[in-house]
């Protein structure tokens, strides 16, 4: 096993321990008018008095905040707004399923793929794996390409 294999590994493990303890269900979704014009109503700002805490025109924070509802707010301008705001921006991705989950998988799919060129090649020369040694053999692949995994395992096949 190569360190880049050793430390993508640990870096999994430790990524999947950081987002199993993530209270997702806590995560509140986007206000319909956005986390900035929700933090900025709810403390009694208007658009004039935060432009100028932001040191931008009226017009600039109105595009700001159509900005982030439609997805074109950058991050740096988003921190600067919860700066103005005397917030603290959190940015996280939540992965939908643990990554060790998705290495897996995407391992199995590489091992279905050159199995499947393997057999058919051995089909031809009247050489093929019976049922119960495909699965096996699927099943060694996968977990030794979910072991190594690395950079090649999301290569297109």
């Amino acid at each position: 096993m190569s360190n880049q294999t050793d430390t993508s590994a640990v870096a999994r493990r430790h990524l999947d321990r950081k987002f199993s303890a993530l209270d997702v269900a806590a995560l509140s979704p986007r206000p319909p008018k956005g986390w900035v014009r929700a933090i900025r109503d709810g403390l009694g700002l208007t658009v004039r008095q935060f432009g100028a805490r932001l040191g931008k025109s009226h017009s600039t924070v109105v595009a700001l905040e159509q900005g982030e509802i439609a997805g074109t707010l950058t991050l740096a301008g988003l921190q600067k707004a919860a700066e103005a705001l005397d917030c603290t921006l959190h940015y996280v991705l939540v992965p939908n399923r643990p990554l060790a989950d998705m290495v897996h998988d995407r391992a199995r799919v590489v091992a279905e793929a050159r199995l499947a060129r393997i057999d058919h090649t051995m089909r031809l020369e009247n050489q093929g794996l019976s049922e119960a040694d495909l699965a096996a053999e699927l099943d060694r692949l996968t977990e030794d390409y979910a072991r190594r995994g690395g950079r090649r395992l999301w290569d297109a096949l």
